[in-house]
């Protein structure tokens, strides 16, 4: 006879193995989904060069770009049931040191976001509403109340879009970007490039083709026509540039 002890020890180790054995399936299942139809286009709007100080107590002033665009992309193909949220990102890549004649390039993320999985039977939310409807409906009444105007104009246009399409015009940047040089006026052969991280409820990370992150998915990557960044005209000194250093920060770290 076993104990009890020795009983249970037995049925947690048969739930973790069925447990890892069911995720390791959801993990793979994904390949079974393509990821052909993942179509992605970006124009680059307008550009300005600013002048700034990359931080509060610095009396150093730099140049930064700020660069508008516009974006479609259609990731629906990304999502899938395996799928928690998907990171969408803006670089810029342009040359480091354009007086080299072998220049290297330097990439930094202009604007993100996160769409996350829609929504599912199993959700959290949605097992809530169904055990206990009585708090739901208690939260829901609260939140009509405090609820804002419905939106209109191009609100309204964006709200409706499909979950995982992308439409948006003259959208403005998220961050600067800069360089260690503290010059970006005249600075050529700048691009914007798209790229996205499929974040998994289980299993490996999935990188845009062009992202150099594997594995990666299939999908096309819009790049935008290569530019010339404009001079500096007049004394546009800037209130504070911290956000350009935290947005070339970023761009380094997640492009690579």
């Amino acid at each position: 006879m076993h104990s009890a002890l020795n009983r249970a020890q037995g049925v947690f180790g048969f739930f973790t193995t069925v447990a890892l054995f069911v995720a390791g399936l959801a993990a793979l299942s994904v390949l079974l989904h393509p990821t052909d139809a993942v179509t992605t286009d970006v124009k680059v709007r307008d550009v300005k060069v600013t002048k700034g100080r990359p931080h509060f107590y610095s009396s150093r002033r730099e140049e930064y770009a700020q660069i508008r665009f516009d974006l479609d992309a259609d990731l629906t193909p990304l999502l899938n049931w395996n799928t928690k949220q998907l990171f969408i990102y803006i670089y810029a890549s342009y040359p480091s040191d354009p007086s080299s004649s072998n220049p290297t390039h330097s990439h930094s993320i202009i604007w993100d976001t996160i769409i996350p999985a829609p929504s599912s039977p199993y959700t959290i939310d949605a097992l809530r509403e169904r055990f206990f409807p009585s708090s739901t409906k208690k939260r829901s009444t609260k939140k009509t109340s405090t609820s804002k105007a419905p939106k209109t104009g191009k609100a309204a246009k964006e709200a409706t879009a499909p979950h995982g399409v992308l439409r948006l015009r003259d959208q403005k940047p998220k961050y600067s970007i800069g360089d260690v040089s503290g010059k970006m006026a005249g600075r050529e052969n700048v691009t914007l490039s798209v790229g996205w991280n499929v974040q998994p409820w289980v299993g490996a990370l999935w990188w845009a083709p062009a992202s150099g992150g594997v594995p990666s998915t299939n999908g096309q990557v819009g790049v935008s026509e290569a530019v010339v960044l404009p001079a500096l005209k007049g004394k546009n000194t800037g209130s504070n540039a911290a956000g350009a250093g935290a947005g070339t920060a970023a761009g380094g770290k997640v492009v690579g």
